[in-house]
This record gives structure tokens, C-alpha cells and sequence, in this order.
């Protein structure tokens, strides 16, 4: 069942900045979505336009079933019933914890402190934080009070503007995690507006991936990082390792030898064809052969030309092949498979390789 129906939704500043270009989008009730994209996609004006903070050119945007905007109606911010968290948490300094979460609700309702008292429990906050002041929280307690305030209201649809990306890289996991956690609970249907494509994997179940004003792919995290839509998509998710393929009949003849390939139309061909093919560097095993050949592996050899050791997690640069066939590799590895320039090591794949369009 969808909650929010954007449909081919467009948006111009000025003569010629257009920012969305005929956008259509479901998101599902109880869904966590993530729209990601790098710095000019139009992800940021597409929450503006599902807040109520901007009008569209053209197209409309219902919130269960009900028209939001589109077709001469807009119905103000204020009454869309839409939470919405920023990436300061835009806290009111003068204001304590407790008057933060309870600002939207009425002085007099009954149950008023009940509701922010329990409202702290679900953010994971102690109770005698509600005297502090904003300034006396560290960013991650004041995202989470940001938090508390936007569900205070119950909105049918919350909004997370980038609410991570001013905390450290360790405090930023676990608040994801975090709000992950309670938003899921709640059972509060969300949309993660970020730039950060590990961050939209991760959080969400429901993933749009925009490039240049328009919806480029849209799915579930796993679907769009094994099987995105095209070449600069791949590259967006993650590491990719993009090999020349020869597909024919299920399987692509690569440089790293003949590699099994998903379901597409050129894939089930009996004719072969020139393509790109993808795969994911966690796809591939790289053992290195400097004990001797008993320790050799399934797969092709290749020679190592340069080595960065970076702990669990480092770089490798090879190459597989000679003359004109010769392909140079920059792969990820374990720090026990890390090998020094110059020396062997045997590359196998695992899974299937996807093909790009052309």
C-alpha cells in the first residue's frame, strides 16, 4: 500500500535551472526510502516539494490519497501533517529539552508530560535531560531530541534532511542505526534525503537513486547495488569492477575468464555481443600465491603492481594479461591478502556478473 504518490512532478528556477524533470515516485507506507544523489540532483527540492515549502511546475503529490499539491491545489506546510528533522536539528537554544519535544503540543493537553516522557524513552535519552539546554547536548542527543519534537505531532510521513551529516563518522553509524531502529518501531513511514549512498543502503528498504533533476532507479537496496540501471549508477553505489565482456547465452567471456550472467535480454541470447559487464569487488577472492603452487586457487593470475595497506580493508592494483588483452584492476581486499609489488596473486569470481546497458 503507497502513503505518498508523486506523479511526473517537475520543477524550474528561473528560465532554466530545472531542478526536477518529470519525477514519478511511490513510497510505501511504513517504508524507510532514501532518495540519494550526488549535489544538484534535485533531491533537496523534492522534499521541499513534499513539505509544502515549494510549489511544483507541473504534476501533482497526494499524501493517502488526498491531493497535496498539483492541479491548482497546495495545501500550506503547516497542515500537511508532515514531520520533518534538519541536518542541525534546528533545536530552539532558549528552550529546554523537554519544552524542544512538547513546543508542538497544546500547554494544557492532558497527559502532556507523560507523552514527552515517553517520547525521550523512545529516543533513548534519560530523563534528566530534560532540564538541559540545547547547548549542553552533544550533536548526537540534540538529533535525537529533533527527533522526539518531529514525533511528538505523530506525522503520517517524516522527513530526514541529511539529519546525519554534521556528526563524526562513528557517531553517524550509530545514530543511523538508531533512528533506524526507532522510526521502524513507531511503524512512522520515512524519506532519507542524502548524498551519501552507504548511508541510503543501509537505512533504508526502499532506494531512489537522482541524477541531473531526474529519477534515475528506484527499488530495494539490494536490487539497485547488484543490478543498477547504468554505468554511472554503479559507480555511484560503490566500487565496481567494470570489465569488456563477449555475452553470449548466459555467460560473459571476460579477461578473469567466463563468468555466469543475470537475466537480461542480452544475456539469454544465442548471439554474442559486446558488453560491459559488472561486479562488485567483494565478488572477488584474491589470494596471493607467495607460498608456492600447492596454494594455488580457482581463477586467473594476476601481477600486482601496487599495494596500500589500510588495516582490514586495502588497495590493490594489478594486472591481468598481456599485450593488447592486458587490463589493469584496482581492487579491494583483506589486510591478510595484501600482497607487494611486483608479486603473484590468483583472482577468482564469485556470483554473477551484470551487464550494463550500452
Amino acid at each position: 500500500m503507497s502513503l505518498l504518490s508523486i506523479q511526473s512532478v517537475s520543477k524550474t528556477y528561473g528560465r532554466d535551472a530545472r531542478a526536477l524533470i518529470d519525477v514519478s515516485l511511490i513510497v510505501p507506507a511504513g517504508a524507510r526510502t532514501a532518495i540519494v544523489g550526488p549535489s544538484g540532483s534535485g533531491k533537496t527540492t523534492l522534499l521541499k516539494l513534499i513539505a509544502g515549502f515549494e510549489r511544483p511546475d507541473a504534476g501533482r503529490i497526494t499524501l493517502e490519497g488526498a491531493l497535496l499539491a498539483g492541479e491548482g491545489v497546495h495545501v500550506p506546510a503547516h497542515k500537511r501533517g508532515i514531520g520533518i528533522v534538519s541536518q542541525d536539528g534546528a533545536l530552539f537554544p532558549h528552550l529546554t529539552v523537554g519544552e524542544n519535544i512538547g513546543f508542538g503540543l497544546p500547554k494544557r493537553q492532558e497527559g502532556r508530560d507523560k507523552r514527552i516522557a515517553a517520547l525521550m524513552a523512545t529516543v533513548e535519552l534519560d530523563a534528566d535531560m530534560l532540564s538541559r539546554r540545547p547547548h549542553q547536548l552533544s550533536g548526537g542527543q540534540q538529533q535525537r531530541v529533533a527527533l522526539a519534537r518531529a514525533l511528538a505531532l505523530e506525522p503520517r510521513l517524516m522527513l530526514l534532511d541529511e539529519p546525519f551529516s554534521a556528526l563524526d563518522t562513528g557517531l553517524r553509524d550509530t545514530m543511523r542505526r538508531t533512528v533506524s531502529r526507532i522510526l521502524s518501531a513507531s511503524g512512522t513511514t520515512s524519506i532519507l534525503v542524502t548524498h551519501d549512498q552507504g548511508e541510503a543502503l543501509s537505512f533504508a528498504d526502499h532506494v531512489a537513486v537522482f541524477r541531473e533533476g531526474r529519477l534515475v532507479q528506484a527499488g530495494s537496496p539490494q536490487s539497485l547495488y547488484r543490478c543498477p540501471a547504468d554505468r554511472q549508477t554503479a559507480l555511484f553505489l560503490g566500487d565496481a569492477v567494470l570489465l569488456d565482456a563477449t555475452v553470449i547465452a548466459g555467460q560473459a567471456e571476460t579477461v578473469l575468464g567466463p563468468i555466469p550472467v543475470g537475466p537480461t535480454d542480452k544475456a539469454s541470447s544465442d548471439t554474442a555481443s559486446r558488453s560491459l559487464v559488472m561486479l562488485r569487488p567483494e565478488q572477488l577472492r584474491i589470494r596471493w600465491l607467495g607460498l608456492g603452487e600447492a596454494d594455488l586457487m580457482k581463477g586467473v593470475q594476476a601481477r600486482v603492481l601496487d599495494s596500500e595497506f589500510g588495516g582490514g580493508l586495502c588497495r590493490l592494483t594489478v594486472e591481468v594479461g598481456e599485450g593488447p588483452a592486458r587490463t589493469v584492476l584496482d581492487l579491494r581486499v583483506s589486510g591478510f591478502d595484501v600482497a607487494a609489488p611486483g608479486e603473484t596473486v590468483a583472482i577468482e569470481v564469485v556470483g554473477q556478473a551484470h551487464v550494463l546497458p550500452a
